[in-house]
């Protein structure tokens, strides 16, 4: 069983910075893509973007194009989703996903979720 733990979500000022990571135990880390989500209440899951399993290849949704970084350290079995320029309307719950295969945009595709962390961001 593969498990996943997100953390460093916390409270920034608008136009800071912070950096989550997706720690995966369970299953060798390199056999795993990853995908990050995010939520607020009541509306749909978003795909942030998703990293390949080697890390050569990431995909980004527009709304955080050349804001967002994903990478992952195989070495350290942890992906991570490096935030800057945060506007309040980053605020969520931040979701890690990983799933056994090539990475994907869809939500329903990934078996394995974190937790989630809250990312508060105040204007």
């Amino acid at each position: 069983q593969v498990h996943v733990v997100e953390s460093g979500g916390g409270l920034v000022q608008a136009g800071g910075s912070l950096r989550l990571s997706c720690a995966a135990s369970g299953r060798t880390f390199s056999e795993l893509s990853v995908g990050w989500f995010r939520q607020t209440s009541g509306k749909e899951r978003e795909l942030l973007g998703r990293i390949s399993r080697s890390g050569s290849n990431a995909y980004y949704a527009d709304s955080v194009k050349g804001r967002f970084t994903i990478s992952r350290d195989n070495t350290k079995n942890t992906a991570y989703l490096q935030m800057s320029s945060l506007k309040p309307e980053d605020t969520a719950v931040y979701y890690c996903a990983a799933r056994a295969g090539p990475s994907s945009l869809l939500s329903s595709l990934y078996d394995y979720w974190g937790q989630g962390t809250q990312v508060t961001v105040s204007s």
